[in-house]
This record gives structure tokens, C-alpha cells and sequence, in this order.
């Protein structure tokens, strides 16, 4: 017995074990969607219900024609007729109210789930290629939300059919019984034969639908690096080489299909040709009436068909099932942390107009998976109005320390810390028997970095970062309320008014995927305007300048600090041209962060 053999090792691999964590975690989503599918289940009995009207109906009108009782003939045509069409509007209702909410349903779920992904923590969900984070969201998403409304319900309105019809045969005539059971013995091998397979099948397709995915979704969006190295041909043979996996994987589940549909229409041939046969034997010896042995027949197609409806939702669970793995392999992962989110109101509004100030301290960090050390101790501190520039070689850890800046990171050990000072009483100056000093500092407040801080900093990363849509809906998606003049001022600080003004729409011009139809310096500009309008008391430049001439990135760099917003500004840059433009240079050396005195800034500008 291979097959209980292989079953009794997966349960105790803990297959029924996983099976039951993820039913646990199905069941967080159903609890929310009860009253629908109690509303489904109760019209799927009505229907049940009515087919079962409907063959009684049907057994006496036959029994009226053959018995030649005229007088009934309209009354029970006229039944069947009625109950004929209310079946068909029922089914149609039915059909209606469960795409309804299958859609609703498909829709809140996926949306749910989105939003826990985007939470997730991201050193962690980069692990997953986004092919398959897209797989996963869509189509395992769309099995649970399909399962969720039809699983439960179908399996109430199956053992309502089956036990229904079961007890009108046996009301009947029990011996008709036997001939609907025939085929039950070869479904259930079946079953265990297919519930193996199904393991097995649903993960082989949910990897190949990853892998397709994430080739064209990867394709698509490097058209212009593609055809730059005329990979056409290298790109059309990969392609070909998936779609000839997934044909070979899609044709063996297919042959599977056939065989299995093969051997379970030959047991209802068997069990068709079986009933008829009693049913004749049973009418021509008078022990029952022609319109019984219709009701028969039709009854014992039901028991067969229920029967196996009922035992192919166990493949159906285990599909279910799987799905909900695969997206607890996500969700399950350790999700940032916004609770603070109050505070940090708060706190920003309290220092709004005196600005925000950054320290670190004594940073180790390591990326996970990995022993070997992005920093080690390292401190730093930037201050409102000014410019703070981290250098170094590439891959030394410049675009890291803004990750980490923005908890998109977590550091082994140490400590970021933002702070806030008030005014003091007076803030000019004390006057002392001797001498005019400054005043002291004011009370400082501070909160450590939480991904909750994040709505204090604006961020331009490396490469090009805009969506498509127009140039004012990409500038309003950081704020919604900010008028076109409000668009205009930050697209004259980044020296991206004087193009976007030359175009035919304006600031309502059209960019397309991934800044399509700008340079990448226009790009870069847009994206600099887009992080100024967000107001935000941190501004973190990763390279954010790379594609400008030297001359437009002095003069984006003397936009910001001359501002008068009371903004820190970090910037990460490989060329020293506007080192002497920033209020301190860090240099990344040795896995810490070295402050380096003018005369270091000088020669190696010197050196440039």
C-alpha cells in the first residue's frame, strides 16, 4: 500500500499538523464574511430543495402520462413548469449573489494582504522575488478568498443533497440503495490517489507561475537594457525554455485530468447502466411505478455526483491550504512596528519651525545571512540647515546608513536617535556682569528611530523613482493638498521648473513607467522636487544628484540649503564637486564614519 504508506509519512512530517495552522489562519479571514456565506449556503439548500420538488414532479407526471390520469396532467405540468422556472431564476440569483461576493470578498481579502506586505518587515520580504510576491498575492490570495466563501457552504449544501437524496431512495425503495454505492469504493481510491497528487501539483504550479512572473515582469520593465544589448534573441530562448517547462508540467497534469476522469465516468456508466437496469427489472415485475424508476435514476446520478463533489473537496482543501502557506510565508514574517505613531506626531509638531536633529551612536550592523560587518561602531550627527555628505568607495555602505536611517534596516547594536531643542527663554543673548554670552540650550526632547519616524524624512533614492501618471499626481502623492504654485515653487528649487514649463501640459504632463519619456537627470530633478514638497524635517540625497551636471547640482544643493526651512540634509555622493558646499563630510572608511577636516575635504577635492 505505497499510498498509505507515503501519507502516514507526511503526517508525520506534520502535514496534518502545517494543515491545521493554516486552516487557523483561513478561519481569521472567514470569521469576517459569516452572514454571506450563510447567505450563500441557505440559497444553495432552497435550490437543493426545489431540484428535489422538482423530481417528484417530474416522477408523478410520468406516472400521470403512463397511467393515462388526464385530469392531473395540467395541474402537475403546470407544477413543473412553475417550479422549472423558479429553479432557473434561483440558480441565476444565486449565480448573481456569489460573484457579488466572491468579488467583494476577493477584494477586501487582497487588500488586507497588501497592506500586511507592505508592513512586513523589508530586509525579509526582499528575500522573495517580487514575480513571486505578485503570484502569491494575486492568485493565492484569490483561492482563499474563493475558498473561504464556497468551501464551507458547498460542503453543508453536498451533505444536505446527498443525505436528502439518499433518504428518498431509501423511502422509497432501499434496494436502489446498493446501485448508488457501487462506484463509492473506486472514488475513494481515486481520492487518495489524487490528494497525493494535488500536494505535489499545486506547489510544482505555484513555483512555475512564480517563475513566469517574475521573467516577465523583469522583462518588461528592462526593455531599454534588453535591447541595449541585444539580449533579444538571449531573452525570446529563456522565454521559450519557460513556456516549454511549463507545457511539459501543464500536459502531465493534463494526463493525470484524463485518466482520472476516464476511470470515474466508467464507475457512473456503471452505475447508470446498473440503476437502469434494476429499475426495468423492478417496473416490469410491478414493484414499482415508471415514474419511480425516473425519480430513481435521476436521484442515483445526484448520490454519485454529490458523492464525489464531497470527496474532491479534500484535493480542494489541500489547495486551499497550500495557498495559505504561501502567503504565511509572508505575512508570517516579522512585521515593522507603527505604534508609536502618536508620539512621533507629536514630537514633529513641538519642533516643526526649530528643526530636528539626528545622532548616531556606536552602529553595528550586518545584513542577515551574512557574517561579515557593514559597520562596526560607528557614530555620526546631522543638525537643521545644514548639509551632511557621506563618501566613499561604492559598496562600502553609504546607500546601508540611509536604509538604517529609515528602519527599513536594523542595526545589531547602538542606537539612532532624533532630538528636538526648544528656545530658551531668551534667545539671544545673557547679560552677565562681564560679558554678552549666548544663551543656553533649551529642553531637549528625543525619541528613538521607529518606522513610524519615517514621516519625518523624505527620501530620494538611487535610480530613476517616478510612476507613471502626471508630473502633478506623482508631486501629490507625498501631499495630496499642495496647490500647483506649491508644485512650481519645489520644481524651481530642483531647477526642473525650466524644462516641465516648456512642455505642452505642464505640470500635468504625462510620465510614463519608470520616468519614461524624461532623462534620467530630468527624472532625477522631478524626484528631488517631488521629496522638497513633502515638507519633510530630514531630506536624505542617495545619489540623488548623479545624473546632473556639476553646475545643476551646486545650484539644487545652494536651493536647499538656502531654503530657510529648518531642514537636516544627508546626502550620499561618489563626486567631491560639492563637498564645500556641505556643512560636514563624513567619509565611510573601515566600516565607520570618519568626519574629515577641511583640509581632507580640500584635497580631496584636490584629488578629483
Amino acid at each position: 500500500m505505497p499510498d498509505l504508506k507515503y501519507i502516514k509519512k507526511r503526517i508525520q512530517e506534520g502535514m496534518l499538523k502545517d494543515m491545521w495552522r493554516e486552516t487557523k489562519w483561513i478561519y481569521q479571514y472567514a470569521k469576517h464574511y459569516w452572514p454571506a456565506m450563510i447567505f450563500y449556503t441557505v440559497l444553495g439548500l432552497v435550490t437543493t430543495v426545489i431540484s428535489f420538488g422538482s423530481s417528484f414532479i417530474s416522477k408523478d407526471l410520468v406516472d400521470i402520462i403512463t397511467g393515462h390520469q388526464t385530469g392531473e396532467l395540467l395541474k402537475t405540468f403546470a407544477l413543473m413548469v412553475g417550479f422549472t422556472i423558479g429553479n432557473l431564476l434561483l440558480n441565476q440569483i444565486t449565480g448573481y449573489a456569489s460573484n457579488w461576493i466572491s468579488m467583494k470578498v476577493d477584494a477586501t481579502i487582497k487588500a488586507d494582504i497588501f497592506s500586511k506586505m507592505l508592513i512586513t518587515d523589508w530586509e525579509s520580504i526582499t528575500a522573495y522575488h517580487t514575480g513571486d510576491l505578485l503570484t502569491r498575492w494575486s492568485s493565492d490570495a484569490s483561492n482563499i478568498s474563493s475558498g473561504i466563501l464556497n468551501w464551507v457552504p458547498n460542503l453543508i449544501i453536498n451533505l444536505f443533497r446527498f443525505i436528502g437524496a439518499f433518504a428518498i431512495v431509501i423511502y422509497n425503495d432501499a434496494s436502489f440503495a446498493i446501485f448508488a454505492f457501487i462506484g463509492v469504493p473506486v472514488t475513494l481510491l481515486m481520492s487518495k490517489f489524487l490528494m497525493r497528487r494535488m500536494i505535489n501539483n499545486n506547489k510544482r504550479s505555484a513555483a512555475m507561475s512564480a517563475r513566469m512572473s517574475g521573467f516577465n515582469q523583469e522583462a518588461f520593465s528592462n526593455i531599454q537594457t534588453i535591447k541595449a544589448f541585444n539580449l533579444i534573441d538571449y531573452y525570446s530562448d529563456r522565454l521559450r525554455g519557460l513556456q516549454s517547462d511549463y507545457i511539459s508540467m501543464r500536459l502531465e497534469f493534463q494526463r493525470m485530468s484524463i485518466l482520472s476522469s476516464i476511470i470515474m465516468s466508467l464507475v457512473a456508466l456503471l452505475v447508470s447502466f446498473s440503476s437502469q437496469g434494476w429499475g426495468i427489472y423492478r417496473v416490469w415485475s410491478g414493484a414499482i411505478t415508471y415514474g419511480t424508476m425516473t425519480l430513481f435514476l435521476s436521484l442515483s446520478g445526484t448520490l454519485t455526483a454529490t458523492l464525489n463533489s464531497l470527496i474532491s473537496m479534500v484535493p480542494s482543501a489541500i489547495s486551499l491550504t497550500t495557498s495559505a502557506g504561501r502567503l504565511m510565508d509572508i505575512l508570517d514574517m516579522p512585521q515593522e512596528d507603527y505604534s508609536h505613531e502618536a508620539e512621533v506626531a507629536a514630537f514633529s509638531e513641538n519642533y516643526l519651525h526649530s528643526g530636528i536633529h539626528l545622532q548616531m551612536n556606536d552602529i553595528t550592523y550586518a545584513y542577515k545571512n551574512s557574517s561579515f560587518n557593514v559597520f562596526e561602531h560607528a557614530s555620526m550627527e546631522a543638525h537643521p540647515h545644514e548639509i551632511v555628505a557621506l563618501v566613499g568607495p561604492s559598496g562600502e555602505g553609504k546607500t546601508t546608513m540611509l536604509r538604517l536611517l529609515l528602519c527599513l534596516l536594523r542595526p545589531q547594536s547602538g542606537s539612532f536617535t532624533l532630538y528636538g531643542e526648544s528656545e530658551s527663554p531668551n534667545p539671544i543673548i545673557q547679560k552677565t556682569g562681564m560679558q554678552d554670552l549666548p544663551a543656553p540650550a533649551g529642553k531637549r526632547e528625543t525619541i528613538p528611530l521607529t518606522p513610524a519616524t519615517r514621516k519625518l524624512f523624505s527620501y530620494v533614492p538611487q535610480g530613476n523613482t517616478m510612476f507613471s501618471g502626471t508630473i502633478a499626481e506623482n508631486m501629490r502623492s507625498v501631499k495630496p493638498d499642495a496647490t500647483d504654485e506649491d508644485i512650481v515653487s519645489v520644481l524651481q528649487m530642483a531647477c526642473a521648473w525650466d524644462f516641465v514649463e516648456r512642455l505642452p501640459d505642464g505640470i500635468n504632463s504625462e510620465i510614463k513607467e519608470r520616468g519614461g519619456g524624461f532623462s534620467e537627470g530630468q527624472a532625477q530633478r522631478l524626484s528631488i522636487a517631488r521629496a522638497l514638497l513633502r515638507k519633510s524635517p530630514i531630506l536624505l540625497l542617495d545619489e540623488a544628484t548623479s545624473a546632473l551636471d556639476v553646475a545643476t547640482e551646486r545650484k539644487v544643493l545652494k536651493n536647499i540649503m538656502h531654503d530657510g526651512y529648518p531642514r537636516t540634509c544627508i546626502v550620499t555622493t561618489h563626486r567631491p564637486t560639492v563637498l564645500n558646499l556641505c556643512s560636514h563630510v563624513y567619509a565611510i572608511r573601515q566600516k565607520q564614519c570618519t568626519l574629515l577636516t577641511k583640509e581632507e575635504i580640500k584635497q580631496m577635492l584636490d584629488d578629483f
